[in-house]
Formats: C-alpha cells, sequence, structure tokens
C-alpha cells in the first residue's frame, strides 16, 4: 500500500468492499434461509459484483500492480459461479432424430392483460412452440381459455392453481402418472408427469416458484422503501425454501430418472437453485453460449428459467430465444435418452 498514491489507495479500499461482498454473496447458497431470509438478496447481486470485481483486477494488471490478487482469489474460489455467467461456447442447434427435445417458457398468461402492448402475442407465441416442435412443453402460467389451441399434442397435463391460471405439460409421449405438489398458501406450484418414451419412463417436473411481484423496472428503489422491500424479498425467499423443501422431498422418492424444468424466481447463485439442482445437470452449463438470460430486464441478463437434468442424461443442446412475447424467455434443449 505504501507504492500506493491516494487515489489507489481509496480504490484499492473500495475494490476491497466488493471483494468482501462477492466473497459473502458465494457463501449465501450454503447459509440457511429459514434463520436469514434477508442475506438471501445477495444471491441476486451476484453477478454485478463478479462484474465489478473482474473489472478492479483488470484495472490493476493494466496497472502492473499487485492488488490484483485479492479480486482473483476471491474469483478462483467462485471459480464455478463464474463460470455460470457467461459461456464461450455451446451447441444450440443441433439435427438428431433420436433427441428428446423439451421446451420450458413461462408465457405469462399468453400476454391478455396487453403488457407487451400490441396485438397477435398468443399467436405469436404459438407460433414460437410450433416451429421449435418440442417433445414435451412446460409452461407455466398458462391461461384456461387456451387449452384447445395445443390439441396438437396428443398428451397432456393441465393443473390450474387459481381460477384462470396454473402450470401445463404437453407431451408427444404417453404420460402415464401425473400429480400436483399443491404449494400451500401461494398462486405459484409444480406438477409432474411420468412420460414414457420407447422403453424408458421419466419424470417431468414443471416448477413455478414463488413470484416476487416486484418489477424492477417500475418498482421505486429508495432509502425510504428499501427497507420495506428488503422485508418483501426475505417473506418471498423464506416461502421459496418451503415450497422447495416440499419439491426435494417428493423428488427424492422418484424412482425414473428425472427432468426438471421451471421458472425457479430465483437465479443460479441462490440457496433455491442449489438444492433443486441437487446433483443434477444444467443444460446451459453443459451446452449453453452468452448469458442465457431467460428474464426480460434493460439492465441486466437474469438467467432464472432452467431445464435441469438427471446426470445420467446427456445433453445434446441448449438453447435461448429472445422474442420479446412475455416477460420471460424460452428455454429448449435436447436431450439423449
Amino acid at each position: 500500500m505504501k507504492k500506493l498514491n491516494w487515489f489507489h489507495k481509496t480504490l484499492f479500499l473500495v475494490n476491497s468492499v466488493f471483494a468482501f461482498l462477492l466473497l459473502l454473496s458465494l457463501l449465501v447458497p450454503y447459509v440457511p434461509i429459514k434463520s436469514f431470509p434477508k442475506i438471501a438478496i445477495f444471491s441476486l447481486a451476484t453477478p454485478i459484483l463478479i462484474i465489478l470485481n473482474i473489472l478492479f483486477m483488470g484495472y490493476w494488471i493494466i496497472r502492473l500492480k499487485k492488488q490484483w490478487l485479492l479480486s482473483f482469489f476471491v474469483l478462483l474460489l467462485g471459480y464455478q459461479q463464474v463460470a455460470s455467467l457467461y459461456k464461450f461456447s455451446g451447441k444450440q442447434n443441433v439435427a438428431t432424430s433420436s433427441a428428446l427435445k423439451v421446451m420450458t417458457y413461462n408465457v405469462r398468461v399468453f400476454d391478455v392483460y396487453k403488457w407487451i402492448g400490441k396485438d397477435g402475442v398468443f399467436d405469436d407465441i404459438l407460433g414460437v412452440i410450433k416451429q421449435e416442435n418440442p417433445d414435451i412443453l412446460c409452461l407455466q402460467e398458462f391461461y384456461y381459455t387456451k387449452e384447445k389451441a395445443f390439441k396438437f399434442y396428443p398428451y397432456r397435463f393441465v393443473k390450474y392453481k387459481t381460477k384462470e391460471t396454473g402450470q401445463a405439460i404437453y407431451s408427444k409421449f404417453p404420460i402415464i402418472n401425473k400429480g400436483s405438489l399443491n404449494f400451500p398458501n401461494s398462486g405459484n406450484n409444480a406438477i409432474y408427469a411420468d412420460i414414457v418414451k420407447d422403453n424408458d419412463t421419466i419424470r417431468v417436473y414443471n416448477l413455478h416458484m414463488q413470484s416476487f411481484h416486484i418489477n424492477p423496472q417500475d418498482e421505486e428503489i429508495s432509502q425510504e422503501n428499501s427497507g420495506r422491500l428488503a422485508r418483501r424479498m426475505g417473506a418471498v425467499f423464506s416461502k421459496q425454501q418451503i415450497q422447495t423443501n416440499i419439491f426435494v422431498s417428493h423428488k427424492e422418492k422418484c424412482p425414473y430418472k428425472t427432468i426438471t424444468c421451471g421458472d425457479l424466481n430465483n437465479n443460479q447463485y441462490s440457496a433455491i437453485y442449489n438444492q433443486i439442482k441437487g446433483n443434477d445437470v444444467d443444460t446451459f452449463d453443459e451446452q449453453g453460449s452468452g448469458t442465457g438470460k431467460t428474464y426480460y430486464f434493460k439492465y441486466f441478463p437474469f438467467r432464472i428459467d432452467f431445464i435441469l437434468v438427471d446426470e445420467a442424461i446427456p445433453v445434446i443442446s441448449h438453447k435461448n430465444r429472445y422474442e420479446l412475447l412475455s416477460d420471460h424467455y424460452p428455454v429448449i434443449s435436447q436431450l439423449k435418452i
């Protein structure tokens, strides 16, 4: 520090704060949410903290200062988390007739309330689905008036948690068993279907974890309401933990290999994601490219929608589509069954 001028000393102090915050955020998945629900908020800031520490490290390297080692060692400790922020290679389109193509999409009730501000959104969503032609389709925030439009799928399971909205699993292959986990005191839910392809039975889960009901682009973030927002978010994290426990307990009893799809309303740095993923494989980590963002937000690429598969199922490809037809983007993966 003796060789640093006052500006660099101040900058290194700021660097140290952000390095500590990143280290704290990397530990969040291992902290019980039940005991410290508000600390889970740090997981949402992890991508920003990673980028800031990369920038600090680059700055010190350019200046030939050994202070780069601070951010370097923190980033090294969280190597797996850092690597999940951006993928430089992956397979998006692979032509193979033997693959099982899976698609998950939060369709935001097909824009029946005109949030997008244009006509024909449902037809456009249906066009994307028909173009991708997935073997298994998982939809969250499904709207009850649209069931007839999906008759091109011979097998289906649609479960409504409210009078109008719910979740759907559509399949080209027979469904021999199905059910709902019925999350308590929530409009969100998880459903599942046991699907037979050739001689294999696969259980497909469709999750929609507790929503924050916070629009980050419209919600006023100020000192006055920051405490209220933190309490709201802490309550949501606590409810997500209850829902996660229900899901994991159910999944542990499953006799088949599983594919878990859906909107976790939490990113890949969270304890919720870690617990739901378990030993499964994230298809984005295997074959994704870019940021893999799945939620529309102008200022940062949030990835909160996932396809997680049994580690015994090879991932052939992973793709994200970015037509603005919902506040979420669809995720598509081809698997080798």
